[in-house]
This record gives structure tokens, C-alpha cells and sequence, in this order.
């Protein structure tokens, strides 16, 4: 690991020296100012604890501040001098690391918030008048930390939004199902083993299914949760094409068939397009019928390449079927149950997961095209991975970090950006800012004097090394799930 200053873009290293001398206090606010995701105008806030815990408290303590200070200071003016090619005066880290904290405050909305667009979620300002340098200087590693959970749990609640309305309007009796019905596939496709666990977060507060094992670790190390006492995230047993080649493909009922008794009891998920999707539904099913009625458990199908949408519910041209999908010959074979709202719910020995290239616009089709064929949308279990999480960056909802209040020589300075070539997106509030919350809705007010700054809905959680609020897990999801529909 290496001293967290060095977390930051190059850029930031003269900027102590370029603010107006005398310049005691810069204060900054995080805000998500568009959204490139159409049907999404709110950003769910999550993420700020897990920065704290892990880069103020547990990086800085241990990589900076416990650190010897020569050290420390001759590792940073190394490679700071050979970066900038200069002499590089280093007396302003080795007064923070004599200080032994980070004088900074950041107040933020809870975490699970819904947050508007060009809302503020949080805000970071120094707390002594020498490190005002320091409040900007944390920007790039907030925001390469903080923009991607936040996405992702916005993106997780969108999908939870469309499984929940579609699930009461097919088969309002098993809404439970819904925390299940969106299973995180992505870790694998992920740019890193951190950008992983911060959007596998991001997954559970909307969602109980996910592969992305060491979620449950990371929940429990910054969000309180409790693997013995709550359900963090699950899953079940499931192959992959590895197994299924591994035993043949001129035996692949025989592989079924092993992995049936293999697994007596309980959910077995196998991938079944390694070959033949089509053989498998129509063919080695109908032959495995009596095994997997009479098995304590569900056998779940799980198709892994083609159209999602035309393979789960079927294709049509000119009003006439050319195939059937995965539901529909799964209810021919195995028949189910017509719920009180008309739709038809699989035999609950059999079930469909699909786990690629999902998006929110295919779960749409897919839950809209089951509806249409008269099939509860909780038949299907949809695997959301990086096609749907990694696809995304900073400026899918604009996330930055701005300064909007200065103080020089005592002075109060309101400040903001409002670039003429650009659209609007970029411009800044002005001034301190306070959060109100009217008519169930967070709106922000700037402008605002050093008063009404300390009054609203923006409470402090870190001050000066210490974190003030220590939010679990189980309280983000009761936020989440209060604004589900």
C-alpha cells in the first residue's frame, strides 16, 4: 500500500500555492448534475462510509499518519520532484502528518437516500485555516471511490423498481420473490477486485442474490451487518460449462442426471445452452420429468448466449410463433398454477434464471412480453452483470466534486462555475449550501449564510478523524425499500 496522498491526480499538486493568498477555508460539495440513463432523475447516495473507513481512518492512520515522518515526507517528495521536475516543498504534509488527523468535516444525507439530480449528496470543508488546501486536494479520491456504488445502487433500485411493478401486476402474492429476482452476476467483468465490491454493495441494498461472495465480508466490515444474524446475500448451487463439458455431449442427460442426485434437496441451477438449449428443453427434460417432480428442490434452467428477450419468451413474426421461449416450453413440460390475477406461475419444481448481456431496457421487454403471453414475471430470474454494471462511468449521472465557498483574509467568498460553452450540466450552486426536505423531496438551497448552513438535512458523519455516524446495512435497505414503488 502507499501513502494515500499520493491518491490523486497531478494536477492537485500546486494548487495550494495557486489560491488567492490568505485563503483559510475552501469549502466543496459532491453532486450528481445529469443523468444519461433515461427513466432515472434520482441518485441513490451510498458510499461515503465505506471511503471513510477504509482511506480516512484506515489508509491515512496506517499509511501516512503512523508512519515515521521522514519517511513519509521523503517517499512523497521523491516522487513528487521527479513528477514535476522541481524542488518540491513538502513542509505543508509534514505539518498534517504532525497534526495526526484530517481536519476536515464532511456532512452528508443518509446513506439509501434518493437524492435529484443537481442535489447535493454530501459536503467537505477544512476545519483549520492552514489545511485548506487539503478539502480539494481529497477530490479525486473521493470521486474515483463514490461514484461507482452510488451508481450501481441507483442502477440495482431502477431494476428493483421494474421487477417490483411488474410482479404486482402478475403475481402480487410472491412479491417476496422480487429480492431474488435480480442476482449480481458482475464481479468477473468488473475493472478490479474494489470495483467489484463497491457496486456488488451497491446490488444488495436492493437485492438479496448475488455471486459476489466477498460482499458479504465487506458489508459486515463497514456497513455492521452481521452474516450470523441477517442475511446479507445468497445463492445457490449452479454449474458452469465446464461441468457440463466435462461430462460430454453425447452424455449431457447423463450429466442431469448426476447432478440431480448429486444434488437431492433444494435449488440446482445448471447452464443448458453449452450445446443444444432447444434439445435440452424439448428432449432431456421430458425424460428427466419424474426425477425432478419428485426431488425436494428446483431445477433451474439457465440459458447463456442469444437474445435474452426472444430466448426467455419466444419469437414472433407476423403474429405467428416461430419458437417458442424457455418459459413456455418449460409450462408445456411442466405445467403450474393460474394465480388470482390471471397468469400462469410455473410448477414450482422447475424455474429460468438468464445471465447475459441483461439490461434495464431487456428486463422491461422481457417482464412486458411474459405479461403479454399471460406469464407472471416471477417465472424468470434475471442475472445482472458487467454488461449492466460496468458499462457506466463518472458521467453516467455527472457526479463531481465542486468548491462553492472560499474565505480570503476573513473574507466570505461566494463561488461557482457556470461555463458559457457548455449546456448547463456544469454549473455549480453558489456559496454554502443547506438541504431541505419538502414534500418528500430533498431540494437544496444555496446562497445560503454561515447560520443556515449548520440547519437541515445534511448531518456531519467525520469530523476531524473521527466518524460521527455508523449506518448498517440493515438500515440503508429499510431506506431503499421505503421508496421501492
Amino acid at each position: 500500500m502507499m501513502n494515500p496522498l499520493l491518491l490523486t491526480d497531478g494536477y492537485k499538486l500546486g494548487h495550494r500555492e495557486q489560491y488567492p493568498d490568505g485563503t483559510t477555508l475552501v469549502y466543496s460539495n459532491w453532486t450528481p448534475r445529469k443523468s444519461r440513463i433515461e427513466g432515472i432523475d434520482h441518485v441513490t447516495f451510498f458510499g461515503l462510509q465505506y471511503f471513510i473507513k477504509e482511506y480516512l481512518m484506515h489508509q491515512f492512520e496506517a499509511y501516512f499518519f503512523k508512519q515515521p515522518k521522514e519517511k513519509v515526507l521523503k517517499e512523497y517528495k521523491t516522487y513528487v520532484d521527479s513528477y514535476l521536475g522541481v524542488d518540491y516543498n513538502v513542509t505543508h504534509i509534514g505539518e498534517l502528518h504532525d497534526l495526526g488527523y484530517l481536519p476536515i468535516e464532511i456532512k452528508a444525507l443518509p446513506e439509501g437516500t434518493e437524492v435529484p439530480i443537481r442535489v447535493p449528496m454530501f459536503t467537505v470543508v477544512n476545519t483549520l485555516p492552514e489545511f485548506f488546501w487539503l478539502t480539494n486536494y481529497m477530490e479525486t479520491l473521493l470521486s474515483s471511490t463514490i461514484w461507482q456504488p452510488c451508481t450501481s445502487a441507483t442502477i440495482a433500485k431502477k431494476y428493483r423498481k421494474i421487477l417490483d411493478q411488474y410482479a404486482l401486476e402478475t403475481d402480487s402474492e410472491n412479491m417476496e420473490f422480487v429480492n431474488w429476482q435480480g442476482h449480481d452476476f458482475s464481479m468477473r467483468g468488473m475493472s478490479g477486485t474494489e470495483s467489484s465490491l463497491l457496486s456488488g454493495m451497491g446490488h444488495v441494498l436492493s437485492f438479496f442474490g448475488s455471486d459476489t461472495l466477498p460482499v458479504i465480508k465487506t458489508m459486515e466490515r463497514y456497513y455492521n451487518a452481521d452474516v450470523t444474524k441477517e442475511l446479507i446475500i445468497g445463492s445457490v448451487n449452479a454449474t458452469e460449462h465446464s461441468v457440463m463439458c466435462a461430462g460430454s455431449k453425447d452424455d449431457e442427460i447423463g450429466t442431469f442426471r448426476r447432478l440431480l442426485n448429486t444434488y437431492p434437496t433444494g435449488i440446482l441451477s445448471v447452464v443448458s445452452d453449452t450445446w443444444d438449449l432447444w434439445k435440452v428443453l424439448t428432449e432431456y427434460l421430458p425424460q428427466l420429468k419424474e426425477e425432478i417432480l419428485s426431488r425436494d428442490g428446483k431445477l433451474v434452467i439457465r440459458p447463456d448466449s442469444g437474445d435474452p428477450v426472444d430466448i426467455i419468451c419466444g419469437t414472433v413474426h407476423d403474429n405467428e410463433v416461430i419458437r417458442k421461449g424457455v418459459i413456455e416450453l418449460l409450462w408445456d413440460e411442466f405445467g403450474g398454477t393460474i394465480n388470482k390475477q390471471g397468469y400462469k406461475v410455473l410448477n414450482l419444481k422447475i424455474g429460468a434464471i438468464y445471465g447475459d448481456s441483461i439490461t434495464i431496457e431487456r428486463a422491461i421487454l422481457i417482464c412486458e412480453r411474459l405479461k403479454k403471453k399471460g406469464f407472471a414475471s416471477t417465472n424468470i430470474v434475471l442475472g445482472i452483470g458487467s454488461f449492466t454494471y460496468q458499462y457506466n462511468t463518472r458521467d453516467t449521472f455527472g457526479f463531481a466534486m465542486k468548491a462553492t465557498y472560499v474565505e480570503v483574509s476573513g473574507e466570505g467568498r461566494e463561488i461557482f462555475k457556470d461555463p458559457i460553452t457548455d449546456d448547463g450540466t456544469k454549473k455549480s450552486a453558489k456559496g454554502l449550501i443547506k438541504l431541505i426536505e419538502e414534500n418528500d423531496e430533498i431540494k437544496m438551497i444555496d446562497q445560503c449564510t454561515p447560520s443556515e448552513e449548520k440547519e437541515g438535512e445534511l448531518q456531519t458523519v467525520y469530523k476531524d478523524g473521527k466518524l460521527l455516524v455508523d449506518l448498517s446495512l440493515s438500515e440503508i435497505r429499510k431506506r431503499i425499500t421505503n421508496n421501492n414503488i
